[in-house]
């Protein structure tokens, strides 16, 4: 059957109207898409062909307290290729293999590959900048040169094991540099363009840059003057000792600020890989354990004497040796050291006395106090490797055991921790966790961005205690085992150690462990200061080994941080063997021919300049040095310039 016309035309209008709606449909749809959302398709198309090149951010300059550079960057731009972008994969090989000194094929195989983007090694890693700007002169499709930089540690091995260092890509790898990897590192930027499916560069795109953001600058507590001072006498005991390791720390004890940490052997923290592994990966003074001996006698007295079990002046006899749960302990002086008081005990490191202290105390007593003064358990230095030491369970704490404690052995300990220990026992009873972080700063302005604040763990013994240490361990230095620590003019306090090692599961009888650990002034501390020598070839005493090492680091370090000396001193004990003191005559204005008769035997003579007249010398006059020193004198024709009258008096 035939449709009718009215049929056919409705239809026709039908399909009209649907059509015109489909028409109209995909007409606002069209405008929907490339009007209004037009921007954000584009946007995420260009995403889609989008290529980045990374730049490197900066990191942050590491610096000591006083703003000297310990660890900063140095330009070192990195060559990288994108291969789809290249056009001739052999030349470009062959140019580059002669300018970075790379084998070609090596080459070849990296621009050939399949990746977006490959950074040519590694001759092509962090080049000097005039090979920077040879490679970019050629022009080379596909090739970019980009901004890198190496760290660099000016001073070699200075703090290295602080200070720690970095790998080819300059990610914290040890030390403050991996500690603070997320600050110091910063934010990467890149260099983006835009490519094709093949990786090909857009004609007519232009390139993008992204800055990236620079890592913080960090000011450690470390003091480099101190820090060389300190490493200038490890040196000289390693090649003076040839010991197995030295160790040394400084710390402010006021505020656990470490001011100076270091070990031998060391490593350049720029050229690491040409060191044994071992003298980089572990840190001595927070990583090794060992018993400390007679330098954990001073938390024994600490106790003893916060809980009044003692009276430094009550009478003790030292045999020689005591017997305690059929086990005889001995001193180290054989013969022992007679009738003695308990401060003489101290003086001499007797073994004896310090366990009857801590059979006095008891083993709950001991242990506590221990504990609270921060052994067995890290002290939290924001430095990584750090060892727990190992603590006697109290449960396995028979009178042997007790007694061994109470003078060093039995237990092992760290550096860092004796040394913050005893600068509790010394700064009037307080713990400090111990730090080397002191502040955070913006690179480009300069801004504090944070202080690092000191922190205090526990209040350990009183103020009033920790007085009566100071003042018992200052008579160890001028009258007991730790003379050789002593410094005229400076109120010096120390304790000497000297420690058997465990080899193969027993004390051995020939290798030790010998410290000292000191702290000056000793009525106000300013710093304290911990050696340990590690099997010494020779005698091995804290007090003739390690007490000197410390005495020399102390002495320029309170010279450098211009603390005054004084006159209240206790005098030194003199023995047989020890050089006295001489007080140095006044020469300036007087004629080099007149002056031997004040030096007698007392100095050497040094002089400088021409002349006969003295106008200047050193030291000064009135200076306390030790009997045989030498004077330097300056000699001239001129006179000498007038006297400085002294308070009170008119010039003349």
């Amino acid at each position: 059957m035939r449709a009718s016309n009215v049929t056919v035309r409705r239809r026709l209008f039908t399909a009209l109207m649907v059509g015109t709606i489909l028409f109209f449909a995909l007409a606002v749809r069209l405008a929907y898409v490339q009007l209004w959302k037009g921007p954000d398709i584009n946007k995420l198309a260009e995403e889609s062909w989008r290529r980045e090149i990374p730049v490197t951010s900066k990191r942050g300059e590491i610096l000591d307290r006083n703003g000297v550079q310990l660890a900063y960057n140095i330009s070192s731009p990195t060559v990288m290729a994108v291969p789809a972008q290249i056009k001739d994969a052999e030349a470009t090989a062959a140019r580059l293999a002669a300018a970075l000194g790379m084998d070609q094929a090596a080459i070849l195989k990296q621009i050939t590959s399949r990746q977006m983007s490959v950074y040519l090694k590694p001759g092509g890693r962090k080049i000097s900048l005039e090979k920077a700007k040879e490679i970019k002169e050629m022009n080379l499709p596909g090739v970019w040169v980009t901004e890198d930089n190496k760290r660099h540690y000016p001073f070699g091995e200075l703090a290295a094991h602080v200070l720690g260092f970095t790998g080819a890509y300059n990610q914290g790898l040890t030390g403050i540099e991996l500690k603070y990897e997320k600050n110091l590192t910063g934010i990467k930027g890149n260099i983006s363009y835009l490519a094709d499916a093949a990786g090909k560069y857009m004609p007519g795109s232009t390139d993008e840059y992204k800055k990236p953001l620079d890592g913080l600058n960090l000011q450690l507590t470390i003091d480099s003057r101190i820090q060389q001072i300190m490493e200038r006498e490890l040196d000289q005991a390693m090649v003076k000792f040839q010991p197995k390791h030295v160790i040394a720390i400084a710390m402010d004890p006021n505020n656990g600020e470490i001011l100076a940490m270091g070990s031998r052997p060391g490593f350049d923290p720029g050229n690491f890989q040409a060191s044994p592994v071992q003298n980089y990966n572990r840190n001595l003074p927070i990583w090794m354990t060992y018993e400390p001996g007679s330098t954990f006698k001073i938390i024994t007295l600490a106790a003893a004497l916060q809980e009044k079990k003692v009276n430094l002046t009550d009478p003790f006899h030292d045999p020689g040796s005591i017997e305690v749960a059929g086990a005889r302990l001995r001193c180290w002086k054989r013969q022992g050291h007679g009738s003695e008081t308990f401060l003489q005990v101290v003086e001499n490191s007797c073994n004896p006395g310090f366990v009857v202290m801590g059979q006095k105390l008891g083993k709950d007593v001991l242990l506590d106090y221990v504990s609270k003064f921060g052994f067995g358990k890290k002290t939290g230095i924001d430095l990584g490797g750090e060892e727990n030491g190992i603590m006697f369970k109290p449960s396995r704490v028979g009178p042997v055991e007790l007694a061994t404690i109470s003078f060093g052995q039995g237990v092992s300990v760290t550096p860092i921790q004796q040394i913050a220990a005893v600068s509790a026992a010394v700064n009037g009873g307080k713990l400090f966790k111990p730090h080397v972080a002191r502040a955070w700063y913006e690179p480009e302005t300069g801004e504090l961005v944070e202080a690092v604040q000191p922190e205090l763990v526990r209040q350990v013994i009183s103020e009033e205690t920790s007085k009566q240490v100071r003042e018992t361990l200052e008579s160890v230095v001028a009258n007991g085992t730790g003379r050789n620590a002593f410094i005229d003019g400076y109120r010096v306090g120390g304790k000497t150690g000297t420690a058997q090692k465990v080899v193969n599961g027993r004390y051995s009888s020939s290798e030790h462990i010998v410290s000292f650990i000191g702290f000056a002034p000793a009525d106000d501390p300013k710093v304290v200061i911990y050696a340990a020598v590690d099997d010494p070839q020779g005698i091995q005493f804290g007090g003739l080994i390690a007490a000197p090492l410390v005495k020399n680091i102390m002495e320029d370090t309170l010279r450098y941080m211009n603390v005054p000396q004084r006159k209240d001193q206790l005098d030194r004990k003199y023995v047989y063997g020890d050089t006295p003191i001489a007080v140095v005559p006044d020469l300036i204005g007087r004629s080099v021919s007149d002056i031997y008769e004040d030096l007698n035997m007392n100095f050497t003579l040094a002089k400088s300049g021409t002349g006969t007249t003295v106008v200047n010398q050193v030291p000064k006059p009135g200076s306390r040095v030790d009997q045989g020193s030498t004077i330097r004198v300056y000699l001239s024709d001129a006179a000498p310039p007038p006297p400085v009258p002294k308070a009170g008096q008119t010039p003349q």
